[in-house]
């Protein structure tokens, strides 16, 4: 607990920054070892900024600010990892420059799941959510825990999916643990915190800005075996997710779409570059070799994730077809439907992320958007 008290506490040092952080624990053995240093033998590691020197000066300070993090953590039911612990991710530590600390909320145990991130456009078309979903969906199933940053679009559609499959799912934030981002994320939020994991390397109230996405989008691809870009154009977050990747040695797929699609631009280009080709979630299973029996279909016949998105699609449109463009209480739509409370709860988050319905407060729904039937 010491030790992690330590990484915790200069975690929080202003300016210092994890190459700094880096730095130091490598001159003087450790986080403490920083802690113990004087003030002319911290000063004396080059690359340290006057700020963060100044920050260290006062350890009882330092160290007083780390035991309130821990504190508001714990009482969030939530903890921080340290770059030391056994249960840090394994392929994260390996990248260059990993995150000091983690802040996690969740199931712990996926960090050292055999991990695949899915990422795409905020702004997708509704290919891409399928495509999403079904992709993890079906890796979910074969026990892979999908990664991915809980942004609108692909992101959201790939949480949704790993969960709809009762499997394994991580958002890694861009901001505190505490805060949800985008705020139409917060169902999705509060299932991921249930049933997955929230990750961060933020401490508790750090709020979303645009400088944090590039740093966030390092730890996806780092936690990650491989990363697999659904749509995105030329020029996206989503390819700097893909990039880091490549940096770090880690396999970089890419599902098409149209060719005159603006939106899979980028997906694409990542093709042209040697990106390896996805068309179902067997792809990536085989090529990580991490296949546990997910059937490659024949060309030319629906595939399994195909057919099994298709049945879905069938249910949510039956399901859509009951809620009514008034509040209804969730209860009476399980009366009404026979479906297991859990399944409601699934289907209702896709339906909202879709923008079919919203969900009200007292635990009611109501449709919203298009009537049922009708072409998005």
């Amino acid at each position: 607990m010491a030790d992690l008290l330590d990484w915790v506490s200069l975690s929080l040092v202003p300016g210092l920054g994890v190459t700094g952080l880096g730095r130091l624990v490598d001159c003087f053995a450790g986080a403490n070892g920083v802690l113990q240093a004087t003030v002319k033998e911290r000063s004396q590691v080059g690359g340290i900024r006057a700020e963060a020197l100044q920050g260290l000066a006062d350890v009882t300070a330092v160290r007083k600010r780390g035991e309130q993090e821990l504190e508001r953590l714990a009482g969030l039911g939530a903890q921080a990892i340290c770059l030391e612990d056994q249960d840090y991710p394994p392929l994260l530590r390996q990248i260059s420059g990993p995150p000091p600390v983690l802040y996690v909320k969740g199931r712990k145990e996926l960090l050292e799941s055999c991990c695949v991130a899915i990422v795409g456009s905020r702004a997708a078309t509704s290919y891409g959510h399928r495509v999403a979903s079904s992709l993890a969906h079906d890796l979910a199933l074969q026990g892979v825990a999908v990664v991915s940053g809980m942004a609108l679009g692909i992101d959201a559609f790939a949480h949704a999916g790993a969960l709809s499959a009762s499997g394994g799912t991580v958002a890694v934030l861009g901001c505190g643990l505490d805060v949800v981002y985008p705020q139409q994320n917060r169902r999705l939020y509060e299932q991921i915190r249930e049933c997955g994991l929230l990750v961060s390397e933020y401490p508790l109230g750090t709020r979303p800005e645009g400088f944090r996405f590039p740093a966030r989008n390092r730890i996806i691809a780092g936690m990650s075996y491989g990363v697999v870009v659904v749509e995105a154009a030329r020029k996206s977050g989503s390819l700097i997710t893909a990039e880091f990747a490549l940096e770090e040695g880690r396999d970089v797929f890419a599902v098409p779409g149209q060719v005159d699609s603006f939106k899979s631009a980028g997906a694409h280009w990542l093709l042209q570059q040697g990106a390896k080709l996805v068309l179902s979630a067997a792809d990536i299973l085989e090529e990580l070799h991490l296949c546990k029996g997910l059937r490659r279909d024949n060309q030319g016949e629906p595939g399994a994730a195909q057919q099994g998105l298709d049945a879905v699609d069938a249910e949510l449109l039956d399901l859509l077809a009951m809620i009514e463009p008034y509040a209804m209480k969730r209860d009476a739509l399980i009366a009404k439907s026979g479906l297991a409370p859990g399944q409601m709860a699934e289907f209702l988050l896709r339906l909202e992320l879709e923008g079919l319905v919203e969900m009200l407060p007292g635990d009611e729904v109501r449709r919203v958007g298009q009537e049922v039937g009708k072409k998005r």
